[in-house]
């Protein structure tokens, strides 16, 4: 079996950092997109404009070319096209990379993976059943008082 490469194994270790502003695909705009994206053109490897970031958020529009407001009144914002389509791009990879890493282990070691699925599918069935046994009875409760508030409600009317 091959050695798990230091990209993928760097991925699994916790790091501690909370990021806390606009989220990106879950990830932190401000304090890892614009960094990662700005060194990315420093290196030539990509040429997103300067506007989009030095203005990656931008008002959203309807149709009327008015802007965007949502149910509870604040304006919408959205990401400059360029960054969101980069982000897209980085996903995409991140996720063929996650994909052939996981295949690479599937053909190398057919056996174990196959023991570490069967592992996995046991150990996790006990609580299946129990979530099937809660829901269960967590629907047969509202249908009850589901029932029994049409009743109140019939007996109200008459």
């Amino acid at each position: 079996m091959g050695q798990t490469p230091s990209y993928i194994k760097a991925l699994l270790i916790p790091n501690g950092k909370k990021p806390a502003g606009r989220k990106v695909w879950s990830i932190d705009l401000e304090g890892v997109w614009l960094p990662f994206l700005t060194a990315t053109n420093v290196t030539g490897d990509t040429r997103i404009p300067s506007e989009a970031l030095g203005a990656p958020l931008r008002l959203a529009y309807d149709a009327d070319g008015s802007v965007k407001f949502s149910k509870t009144g604040r304006p919408i914002t959205k990401v400059a096209k360029e960054i969101a389509e980069s982000v897209r791009m980085v996903r995409d990879n991140f996720t063929a990379g996650l994909l052939a890493f996981a295949n690479g282990v599937i053909t190398d070691n057919a056996e174990g993976y196959k023991a570490q699925v069967e592992m996995a599918s046991k150990a996790g069935e006990p609580i299946l059943t129990k979530d099937r046994e809660n829901l269960q009875t967590a629907m047969l409760k509202a249908m009850e008082a589901t029932a029994e508030g049409e009743v109140k409600e019939a007996v109200a009317v008459a």
